[in-house]
């Protein structure tokens, strides 16, 4: 007898396949590092990042980058600019970037007060970092036929 399988199951492995494979280059350390460079520095810093879920939320915010922007360099692998790439996934990167930035308010305690703007500015460029990095990775993949 025959276990009959749906496409959606067949891709939904191929895609854990494929992030699994992409994140086992990633370490901690670099995580850590990366929230240090970019949140180490802002006034909340000292109360907010002491919290333990506060760092994993932008740990958890950088894994979806990278593993957005691993994704999407098929695109660039086949011609397309890193900026047209970038675009076509503008809705996913900025909802990450919303989404961070909201966690750290809610978490900030109301001390971030007129650092907002520059705190959006700093999750976004964070998210971006991130991004580039995975589709940097999923490209060398991509020409090493490693995907």
């Amino acid at each position: 007898m025959t276990v009959i399988t749906t496409f959606r199951e067949k891709r939904r492995e191929k895609q854990m396949k494929y992030e699994r494979s992409i994140l086992r280059d990633l370490s901690l350390n670099r995580l850590k590092e990366r929230v240090q460079h970019y949140f180490g520095s802002t006034r909340m810093s000292q109360s907010v990042m002491m919290n333990a879920g506060v760092e994993e939320a932008c740990y958890d915010v950088a894994l979806e980058a990278y593993l957005l922007g691993a994704k999407f360099s098929k695109f660039g692998y086949h011609g397309e600019d890193m900026e047209q790439v970038r675009m076509r996934c503008y809705r996913e990167e900025k909802h990450l970037s919303d989404t961070l930035y909201n966690f750290l308010l809610f978490w900030g305690n109301g001390e971030e007060g007129a650092m907002s703007e520059s705190l959006y500015y700093l999750c976004e460029q964070y998210v971006y970092d991130w991004w580039r990095e995975g589709y940097e990775k999923g490209q060398r993949r991509h020409k090493l036929r490693l995907h």
